[in-house]
C-alpha cells in the first residue's frame, strides 16, 4: 500500500495546517473548510492528516466504533456490557463522493439477508464509518442538496437517523468534518459553511523559490513514496505526540473572563449572527493554548482564533466573496482592550504561529497567499454606493424598495437623449442595484424525465434520484437506480413466491426538483437608461442571481447594446462572478436585440453539447424596442423549445407592446418588470 503524503512535508500552507491541528486537538471546534484554487494541495493535506490522529479505543466487533468506556445506549449492534472487549485502532478518515446515493451516507436495508433469510438488518453507511474519525468531503460546494440535509443533522445532532426501506436506526455519529472547495465552482449552502469552525483560504505560492521546493518534493514522493515518506517519519511523530499531549491538557486550560468578554466584543463589532461564533472562536483559542503549552488563554490566542473562525461569518449578502478583515480586527482588539490590564500583545504580529516546519514559524501571518482578496463591506453591493444617503436611494424615484413603479416614463431618444424633463444617463453610464428581493419563482413548465442524470436543485419538477416516490416500475433497461422494497415484495407474493426474484424487483420513481441553466440576455441600450430604469433592472437581476445560487443553478448573463451583443459571463456556478459582472454593466446606445438572441443562441447550444441534461431557462430583460440589426422575430425560430421568461421593462402611459410580442414568439411567459416581486 502507497504511504500518503506526509503532513510535516507540505511547504508553507502554515494556516491550513494549523488549522487541521486545531481541530485535530479538539474535535469539538466543528470542522475545516478549505477553499482554494485547483491543484494547491487542499487533498493531499487533509489525507496526511489521518496518519497524525491518535489512536482510539473501540469495543471489539462493534461496527459504529462505540467507546468501551461509554458505549452508545442506542447502538444497533449493541447492547455492550460493560468490561467487555475492546479493541484499538486508528481514527478513521472517511471520504464522501460527490455523487454518492443517500443509503450509501445513511445506510439502508440488508437486501442479501432481508431477500435471503427474511431477516430486516442494518447496512451502516459511511456517516457510521466515521465516528470518531474524520469524515471528508472534496469540492464540499457541488455535494446535492439531499445529502447537504443529512450532514447538516447529523453534525447538529452528534447522530444518524435512518428512517427508510422499513428500517428505523439511529446511531452516534460525531466526526472531524472537513470540506475542500473551489470558489470558482460555485459557494454551498451558508447553513452548511456556517457548520465547519475554521475556514482557511489557500492559494499557491508566488515566489519562485517555494513553488520550486513544492515540485522537487512532489516528484520525489512520486518516485518513491515510501522512501520519501521514511525522511519525516519523525516530524509527523512529534506533532502525532504533541496533538495527544495537547489534548490532554485541554482540561487544564482556563479562559479568563476578560479574554471571554474580547471574544464577545470582536463578534459584536463584526456583528455575525448567533452565538455560534462566539464559541467556536472560545473552542479554538483554548485549542491554541493548549497547542502551544500553555494553561491560560491569551490575547494572541483569541487574535489567531477569531482570524480562523470569523471570515465566514460576518453578516453580509451571501454572494459576497468570504474574507477576513484583518485590518479591523486588529483595530477592534486595540480599540477594545481594557486600559487597566497589561498589554500581553507584544505587537502586530500574530503570536500565535504554526505548526513546527520551515516557513511557517509563529507570526508569518498565514499561508501563502492567504485571504488576500479586498476586504467585503458588511452587506454592501459591489462597486461604489449612490451619492443619496436616503434607504432607497439605489432605486429610480418612480420606484419603491420592492422594484414596484407608482409613476410613469417615456421613452428616450436611443443615443442617450430623452425628451424634455426625462433622466436619461450618459452614453455608458453605470447604473448601481439597489437592495435585493424576493423575486417570483421563475420554473420550466413540465417535468424532465431524467432520473439517471438530472441535476439536483430546488427550481424546477424532474423526476430524478432524489425526492418523494411516486409510484414504482419495472427497472429501465435492467438497470436498478432505487429499489421500492414493499411493491417489489408484493410483487413476489402475487406469484405465490416465497422468495423475491429478478422478475419481482421494482424501482422506485421519485419526484423532486432539478437546477437548471438561468441565462440572463440583458437590454443595457440607451433607452433602458430613461428615469434610470437601468438600476431597477440590475436590481431585478440581482435579487434572480440571488434565488439562482439558493436554487443550486448555474447562470449566465448576455448583454447588448450599442451595435452587437456581448457574453459577459460564460455559464457558471460561481454566483459571485455574476454579481461583479452585473455591477460592471454599462448603458447606452441603439438595442441590437436580434444580437442578444442570436448569442443566446450560441451560448446554448454549446451548453448543450457540453451538459445535456441540465435544462435552460431563458430570461430575456428587456423593453422590446430593437433600434439596430433585422428584426429580433428572425431570430427567434434558433431559440425554438427552449423555454423562456420575457420580463417587459416597457413603463409609461404609452406603451407599445414590443416585449409581449416577443414573448410570444417565444412561446414565453411576459412578466412586467414592476411585478417581478413575489
Amino acid at each position: 500500500m502507497t504511504p500518503p503524503y506526509p503532513f510535516s512535508a507540505v511547504v508553507g500552507l502554515a494556516d491550513l495546517r494549523l488549522a487541521l491541528l486545531l481541530t485535530a486537538v479538539s474535535p469539538a471546534i466543528g470542522g475545516v473548510l478549505v477553499r482554494g484554487e485547483k491543484g494547491t494541495a487542499k487533498s493531499t493535506v487533509v489525507r496526511a492528516l489521518a496518519a497524525l490522529l491518535p489512536e482510539v479505543d473501540v469495543v471489539t466487533g462493534c461496527r459504529f466504533a462505540c467507546d468501551p468506556a461509554a458505549p452508545d445506549a442506542e447502538c444497533p449492534d449493541g447492547p455492550h456490557l460493560p468490561g467487555g472487549g475492546a479493541a484499538r485502532r486508528r481514527s478513521a478518515l472517511v471520504e464522501l463522493p460527490v455523487g454518492a446515493t443517500e443509503d450509501r451516507v445513511v445506510g439502508t436495508l440488508d437486501l442479501q439477508r432481508a431477500l435471503g433469510d427474511g431477516v430486516k438488518a442494518y447496512e451502516p453507511g459511511l456517516l457510521a464509518a466515521a465516528h470518531r474519525g474524520v469524515l471528508y468531503v472534496d469540492e464540499v460546494n457541488l455535494l446535492p442538496d439531499h445529502l447537504v440535509d443529512l450532514l447538516l443533522d447529523a453534525a447538529a445532532m452528534g447522530r444518524a437517523h435512518v428512517e427508510r426501506d422499513g428500517v428505523s436506526v439511529k446511531h452516534a455519529a460525531r466526526f472531524l468534518l472537513v470540506g475542500t472547495m473551489n470558489p470558482e465552482e460555485g459557494e454551498p449552502r451558508p447553513q452548511l459553511v456556517d457548520r465547519f469552525g475554521l475556514v482557511v483560504g489557500v492559494a499557491a505560492p508566488q515566489e519562485a523559490p517555494p513553488r520550486a521546493e513544492v515540485v522537487r518534493r512532489r516528484l520525489a514522493y512520486e518516485a518513491d513514496p515510501a522512501a520519501f515518506a521514511a525522511r519525516y517519519v519523525e516530524a509527523d511523530a512529534e506533532l502525532a505526540a504533541r496533538i495527544a499531549t495537547a489534548r490532554g491538557r485541554l482540561g487544564a486550560v482556563s479562559l479568563p473572563d476578560r479574554e471571554l468578554d474580547r471574544i464577545a466584543r470582536i463578534c459584536l463589532a463584526y456583528r455575525v449572527d448567533g452565538l455560534r461564533a462566539d464559541i467556536v472562536v472560545a473552542r479554538t483559542a483554548v485549542a491554541l493554548a493548549a497547542w502551544h503549552g500553555r494553561t491560560v488563554v491569551t490575547k494572541d490566542d483569541v487574535r489567531d482564533a477569531a482570524r480562523l473562525a470569523l471570515p465566514h461569518r460576518r453578516r453580509r449578502d451571501p454572494l459576497d466573496p468570504p474574507g477576513a478583515d484583518k485590518d479591523r480586527l486588529e483595530e477592534v482588539l486595540n480599540a477594545e482592550a481594557n486600559p487597566d490590564e497589561p498589554d500581553d500583545d507584544p505587537g502586530p504580529d500574530n503570536g500565535g504561529g504554526g505548526p513546527d516546519g520551515p516557513g511557517d514559524g509563529p507570526g508569518d501571518g498565514g499561508p501563502d497567499g492567504a485571504e488576500s482578496g479586498p476586504d467585503v463591506d458588511d452587506g454592501s453591493q459591489p462597486g461604489p454606493p449612490p451619492p443619496s444617503p436616503s434607504p432607497n436611494a439605489d432605486l429610480p424615484d418612480e420606484f419603491d424598495a420592492q422594484g414596484k413603479s407608482d409613476s410613469s416614463d417615456s421613452y428616450p431618444a436611443e443615443g442617450g437623449e430623452g425628451e424634455p424633463g426625462q433622466r436619461v444617463e450618459a452614453p455608458g453610464a453605470l447604473a448601481f442595484a439597489g437592495l435585493p428581493y424576493k423575486p417570483k419563482l421563475l420554473s420550466i413548465a413540465g417535468r424532465a424525465n431524467r432520473q439517471a442524470g438530472a441535476h439536483a436543485g430546488r427550481r424546477s419538477p424532474a423526476v430524478s434520484r432524489h425526492g418523494r416516490v411516486v409510484r414504482s416500475r419495472a427497472p429501465l433497461g435492467g438497470k436498478l437506480t432505487s429499489l421500492h422494497v414493499p411493491d417489489t415484495v408484493r410483487a413476489a407474493a402475487l406469484r405465490g413466491a416465497r422468495r423475491a426474484e429478478a422478475r419481482d424487483v421494482r424501482e422506485a420513481v421519485k419526484v423532486g426538483r432539478e437546477a437548471n441553466l438561468v441565462l440572463f440576455v440583458v437590454d443595457a441600450s440607451g433607452s433602458m437608461a430613461a428615469r434610470q430604469r437601468m438600476s431597477v433592472v440590475k436590481t431585478a437581476i440581482l435579487s434572480l442571481l440571488r434565488d439562482a445560487y439558493q436554487r443550486r443553478d448555474k447562470v449566465g448573463m448576455i448583454s447588448f447594446r450599442q451595435h452587437d451583443a456581448a457574453l459577459v459571463l460564460e455559464p457558471t456556478a460561481s454566483h459571485e462572478v455574476g454579481v461583479l459582472r452585473l455591477a460592471e454593466l454599462r448603458t447606452g446606445g441603439r438595442t441590437p436585440l436580434a444580437a442578444g438572441l442570436r448569442q443566446a443562441a450560441r451560448t446554448l447550444h454549446g451548453e448543450r453539447r457540453r451538459d445535456a441534461r441540465r435544462r435552460p431557462l431563458l430570461v430575456v430583460v428587456t423593453d422590446g424596442r430593437s433600434t439596430s440589426g433585422p428584426d429580433p422575430l428572425s431570430v427567434v425560430p434558433l431559440l425554438a423549445g427552449v423555454p423562456a421568461v420575457v420580463v417587459d421593462c416597457e413603463s409609461g402611459p404609452i406603451r407599445l407592446g414590443l416585449a409581449r410580442r416577443l414573448a410570444a414568439a417565444l412561446d414565453a411567459d411576459c412578466i412586467p418588470l414592476s411585478s417581478l416581486g413575489a
